[in-house]
C-alpha cells in the first residue's frame, strides 16, 4: 500500500473520531493533519468535502444504530439544510466566504464559553423546536461557502439553548450526511473534482471511525461532555479569529 494513502487514512481516522463524538470539526481537524503532513492546501480543501460524503454517511448509521438521533430535530433540519448547502455551493465561485468567517468565528466564542458556564449549572435539558430552520439554513449555507460551520454553529446554537448534548450530536451529525452531499455534488459540476488517492483515504479512515464516536457520544457523561464541547469551540473559533488577523501560522 502507498505510505502516502496510509497518513490520509489515519487523519480521515482522528478527524471522524472527534466529529462524531462531538458534533463538529472533522474539516478543521482533517485539514490540519493533512497540511501537516504536507499536502498543499488546495488538495485539502477540495477533497475534505468530498471524503465527508462517506464519512458523515458512515457518522449517521452508527448514531442511529446507538440511538443518538432525534427523528423530529432530524427532520427539522434536513430540507433547510440541503437547501442552504446548494446555494452556498453554488454562489462559491463570486463570494469570498474568508470575509465572513472571523465574524462566525467571534460568535462561536462566545457560545464556546456559554456551553461551559451552562456545564457548571444544572439546567434540565429542553427540546429546541424554534427558529430550526433558519440555523439550518445559515448553518449549511457556511459550512459550503467557509470550507466548514455546519456542526459549530448548528450544534453549538442547539445546546447552548438547552437541547440534549446526546441527541444534538447524533441528529446534527446525521443531517451532516445530507448537507455535505448536497455541497459536494454541486461543487463536482461546477469546479469538478480531483485527488482520488486523498478522498480516498480521508473516507476509509472516517468510516472505520464512524462507530467509535457514535458510541462515545452515548456513553460520555453530559458535563465532560458539554465541557469538551465548548473547549473545542473555543479554540476553532480562536483560530479563525487569529488566523484572520494574522497571528496564526502553524496550521
Amino acid at each position: 500500500m502507498d505510505h502516502d494513502i496510509i497518513i490520509y487514512i489515519i487523519a480521515g481516522f482522528i478527524a471522524q473520531i472527534i466529529d462524531g463524538a462531538l458534533g463538529m470539526a472533522y474539516g478543521v481537524s482533517a485539514s490540519s493533519l493533512l497540511m501537516g503532513f504536507g499536502v498543499p492546501p488546495a488538495v485539502v480543501s477540495s477533497t475534505v468535502h468530498a471524503a465527508e460524503c462517506f464519512t458523515t454517511g458512515a457518522s449517521a448509521i452508527s448514531h442511529h444504530a446507538f440511538g443518538n438521533i432525534s427523528r423530529d430535530l432530524f427532520r427539522r433540519l434536513l430540507i433547510p439544510g440541503i437547501i442552504g448547502a446548494a446555494i452556498g455551493a453554488y454562489v462559491l465561485s463570486s463570494f469570498d466566504g474568508e470575509v465572513i468567517k472571523p465574524y462566525i468565528a467571534g460568535y462561536l466564542l462566545l457560545m464556546g464559553v456559554v456551553i461551559i458556564i451552562k456545564a457548571f449549572k444544572r439546567f434540565p435539558p429542553r427540546e429546541v423546536t424554534t427558529k430550526l430552520t433558519p440555523l439550518a439554513l445559515f448553518g449549511a449555507f457556511m459550512d459550503a461557502v467557509g470550507g466548514g460551520g455546519w456542526g459549530p454553529i448548528v450544534a453549538t446554537n442547539l445546546i447552548v439553548r438547552g437541547n440534549s448534548v446526546r441527541e444534538t450530536v447524533g441528529s446534527v451529525n446525521a443531517v451532516e450526511f445530507f448537507v455535505t452531499m448536497s455541497a459536494s455534488i454541486t461543487f463536482f459540476f461546477t469546479l469538478g473534482l480531483d485527488h482520488w488517492q486523498v478522498i480516498a483515504g480521508l473516507a476509509a479512515g472516517g468510516v472505520i471511525a464512524a462507530p467509535f464516536g457514535a458510541f462515545l457520544t452515548k456513553r460520555l457523561p453530559h458535563r465532560p461532555m458539554m465541557i469538551t464541547v465548548g473547549i473545542l469551540v473555543i479554540f476553532m473559533s480562536a483560530r479563525t479569529l487569529l488566523k484572520a488577523l494574522g497571528y496564526w501560522h502553524w496550521f
